[in-house]
């Protein structure tokens, strides 16, 4: 049995299908496509569905994945026995392969045993069988066509081997392979012991030979049926988790290299000895199988939120939280656990690599959330079932006012209750929510709120309550203290409601608010809103203003239940508009320091002034060289340094363009506009028409460094740039950077660039003298093959040879000196270069007009080692997976120069 990692596993199975011919395909989403019966996709055929159903055809016939899997709802729900159990998880990988049409049974179950007993190297006779009790093709299969002992192969009803993945949809019988843990019991007792479903067994993987839809009652049928599908064909799973717990002879899937990484990591984190992990090994899994489900649901576009889909990766984040405080984590630290798993699982998801600081950032964010409302969450619980008797049940109305006051998830209640000894009433839960639902989820007069007109209407109904003035909200962006206010509305999916529970998403009106609302390129502010007291809190992240005199926050309750008519505070994130403010001020530096530089052709075509980073558009003809930003930059830092005031007025448009305020070209101004001007004792250096919000004096902004120039479309260009901290830690790694690349050439700072560019020249003489020896002994060893090895095959002059570690330029250069020194001859030529095969073929112009071309041969012959190639006529090359079969390679060469 091999010893192999889980990335080896991976890739030997897709590789062995290829072979088999098997097109390799991506995993999909783990949202299902155009398919509303399925939360997640749980199972490596859901992105073939349509194919099966005879709906969709694809340009092959055979397919093999690495497919992407969630378990967390209905009859396919692993959630609950996520750390207790060795072998459940909410996200895993199936391995598949698939036939639309093409093979069925018995070659399904070949090329499982093959791979199996061959690639992997697994006994025989620690493999045992099943198969569905109708199927005499399936069991004449394993008997019959592989000699397997009829003591191995157990018959099986529906219920373990007749697969379906919903109540409608494909279904057909199984056929599946179990791993013998217990090998020394023997051979009598194994169908009896696969009947019982006993724990000597491990299924490793489903063979589901696709014969049928299964389809609801119409007025032909009562209650289901199945119709033959169209195409019969073969989906089988192969848990990724499984088969390396085998491979790598670990009781648990846990102890693989696909979870231990991840839990190491934890453990560094809190300290552990592997004794002190092992004691508390549960939070642990729990950890490291939820880590991963975050990773790849916010990865695949699903971010936590309330209802559906969004609950899920809301669900895992807050239930590993909870398991992390067991731990001892006080503070949030699963971004750390996140990295674990891109670093353990980036390099076959690429996605994870791309995407993985937005992760880290959902991750820790929607951490935070949790514990800002947690302990609350779980004192109260605490409390209740202190008053319940030894055994009591926790009611499911208890359990919803948790989640509803408090945000506590159902599934963290559940956790805590059953560790305690106590039940919950689920039914009652449920139940509970769904009655909220009903009596807040109907809408008030209003109805639905979608549209500017529907919103101009509510405006107008809080104006003729006496709710709100003329004039509207009371709106002061430009303010950053925290505003005493009132609740006049609450909108949810659309709808106005009285109140609403911890997780919903609500749209929220209030009666005076400084929540700036995203305009001219400056983004909105976030922040939360809290009830009197501190009862209900609400995290608002989006603004609008629909219609003049609105203004609309978005946001979720993470505490509490906010009601129309309650008095709050809103107070915005004061460090996040700092840093806004720093970058919007910064913009207008920018704009002046272009024309200065660069012209007065230079205008604004478009900006973005976020906290983390400013961008700017603007017109000009060509590319801003280097030089040119260097003294931007600099006059920018200069203002900077210098301290310039800067002055905000309201005044007549007619006047602010008389005294020379800049506009933008296209902007629609009132009669009356808010200007902003950057000025010293000597004049002002940027006068705009602008409506966001400033520092007061721009040595506030700390400093500036442009990250990037390039092109937008024809005559426009984009700049990128950093102020405050960010650019303050940006120059910082930049120096660190350059001080390491310092140290390395052994040169004083000033000195550097003299001693790389003498590096270079020595590095460029050395490539040279190394290539004018490379080819001297490519030659020699040429000589000496073409002397020793050359051979007759079927009246043609052969040079078939495996060659030690040699690049692709030695084996071309040899392709020449062969075909300018053999008339009618083919050259094969194989190298495992850096860990991977390479093959050339080359072909003698009088074999080419009688028709043998290099490109014919090379493929049959890279196939054999998991390659394909291909070239001209007289020259093909290739390259290949597996190296250990370059003989082979070279034997199926022999064999077609042979027969040709």
């Amino acid at each position: 049995m091999k010893h192999m990692s889980s990335a080896e596993v991976r890739q030997a199975f897709l590789d062995f299908f290829e072979e088999m011919n098997h097109r390799p395909v991506a995993s999909s989403s783990l949202v299902p496509a155009d398919d509303p019966t399925l939360l997640f996709v749980n199972a490596g055929m859901v992105q073939f569905k349509d194919v099966f159903l005879g709906l969709d055809k694809r340009k092959y016939s055979r397919a093999a994945t690495s497919q992407k899997c969630m378990r967390v709802s209905g009859k396919h729900n692993d959630l609950e026995n996520v750390g207790p159990s060795l072998r459940h998880h909410t996200f895993f990988e199936m391995l598949g392969n698939f036939s639309f049409g093409d093979y069925f049974k018995r070659d399904a179950i070949r090329y499982a045993y093959t791979l199996l007993t061959q690639v992997f190297e697994l006994p025989p006779e620690r493999l045992v069988y099943t198969v569905y009790e109708q199927d005499d093709e399936a069991y004449r299969a394993w008997v019959d066509d592989l000699g397997i002992d009829p003591k191995r192969v157990a018959r099986m009803g529906p219920d373990t081997n007749f697969w379906q993945m919903a109540d409608t949809g494909p279904c057909g019988p199984t056929s599946e392979i179990h791993w013998d843990k217990q090998p020394q019991l023997g051979e009598d007792e194994i169908i009896t012991q696969l009947q019982a479903e006993d724990e000597r067994f491990l299924e490793i993987w489903n063979l589901v030979f696709m014969q049928f839809n299964r389809q609801q009652a119409d007025p032909q049928h009562s209650g289901l049926y199945d119709v033959p599908l169209p195409a019969p064909g073969v989906d089988t799973g192969l848990g990724l988790e499984r088969i390396v717990s085998v491979l790598q002879g670990v009781s648990a899937n846990y102890e693989t290299d696909l979870f231990m990484p991840i839990i190491r990591r934890a453990q560094e984190l809190t300290g552990h000895s592997d004794a002190q992990r092992d004691a508390n090994i549960v939070p642990y899994r729990v950890i490291a199988d939820h880590a991963r489900a975050a990773v790849f649901l916010i990865s695949d576009g699903v971010l936590p939120g309330a209802k559906g889909r969004a609950a899920i990766p809301r669900i895992v984040i807050r239930r590993a939280a909870r398991f992390g405080s067991k731990l001892g984590f006080d503070r949030p630290f699963l971004a750390e656990i996140a990295q674990a798993v891109i670093d353990n699982m980036g390099e076959h998801y690429s996605e994870l690599l791309e995407q993985a600081d937005n992760i880290k950032h959902i991750i820790t964010l929607e951490e935070e959330r949790f514990h800002r409302t947690m302990q609350r969450g779980l004192n109260e619980l605490d409390s209740l079932l202190e008053q319940l008797d030894e055994g009591g049940e926790l009611s499911g109305e208890r359990a919803f006012y948790l989640k509803a006051t408090l945000g506590l998830p159902f599934q963290v209640s559940r956790d805590v209750v059953e560790e305690r000894g106590f039940t919950i009433d689920e039914a009652g839960f449920i139940a509970a929510e769904a009655e909220h639902a009903r009596i807040s989820g109907g809408g008030r007069a209003m109805g639905e709120i979608e549209s500017g007109e529907q919103y101009a209407a509510l405006l107008a109904q809080l104006q003729a309550d006496g709710k709100l003035p003329g004039a509207g909200v009371a709106y002061a962006p430009y303010s950053d203290a925290p505003v005493e206010t009132v609740v006049l509305a609450l909108l949810k999916d659309g709808q106005q409601v009285e109140n609403a529970i911890a997780g919903d998403t609500v749209e929220v009106i209030l009666k005076a608010t400084n929540f700036y609302v995203e305009s001219g390129g400056q983004v909105s502010d976030s922040g939360p809103i809290m009830g009197a007291g501190g009862n209900w809190v609400i995290d608002v992240d989006a603004m609008k203003q629909p219609v003049a005199g609105l203004v609309v926050h978005t946001g979720e309750v993470v505490e509490g239940l906010p009601t129309t008519g309650d008095r709050a505070t809103a107070s915005i994130d004061r460090r996040r508009r700092s840093e806004i403010i720093r970058n919007h001020t910064a913009t207008h530096l920018l704009h002046a320091a272009l024309r200065n530089h660069l012209g007065a052709h230079v205008q604004q075509k478009g900006s973005l002034v976020a906290p983390q980073r400013l961008r700017f558009d603007f017109s000009h003809h060509e590319k801003v060289e280097p030089a040119q930003l260097a003294a931007i930059s600099a006059e920018i830092n200069g203002v900077i340094v210098d301290n310039y005031g800067v002055r905000a007025q309201v005044k007549a448009l007619e006047t602010a363009r008389r005294e020379g305020a800049m506009a933008l070209f296209g902007e629609k101004y009132g009669d009356q506009v808010r200007t902003v001007a950057i000025e010293s004792a000597a004049g002002a250096y940027s006068y705009e028409l602008c409506g966001g919000a400033h520092v007061a004096h721009t040595a506030e902004i700390g400093s500036f460094v442009f990250t990037s120039e390039g092109s937008v479309s024809a005559g426009i260009r984009r700049v990128e740039a950093l102020t405050g901290h960010a650019a303050a830690h940006y120059l910082a790694d930049k120096l660190g950077a350059l001080q390491n690349m310092v140290e390395q050439l052994g040169a004083a700072p000033e000195q550097a660039l003299e001693r790389l560019a003498a590096l270079q020249a020595e590095l460029a003489a050395a490539r040279r003298d190394n290539e004018a020896l490379r080819r001297k002994l490519a030659k020699s060893d040429f000589d000496d093959l073409l002397s020793g090895k050359l051979e007759s095959l079927n009246g043609v002059q052969a040079l078939l040879a495996q060659l030690d570690n040699t690049p692709m330029a030695a084996m071309r250069d040899m392709a020449d000196w062969f075909r300018n020194r053999v008339d009618r001859g083919v050259l094969v030529l194989a190298s495992d270069h850096g860990g991977k095969p390479q093959i050339i073929v080359a072909v003698s112009d009088a074999l080419v007009k009688e028709g043998t071309r290099a490109g014919d041969l090379i493929k049959p012959i890279a196939r054999v080692v998991g390659g394909g190639g291909g070239g001209r006529p007289q020259m093909a090359q290739a390259g290949g997976r597996d190296s250990s079969k370059i003989a082979g390679a070279l034997q199926k060469a022999r064999e077609l120069i042979a027969s040709s």
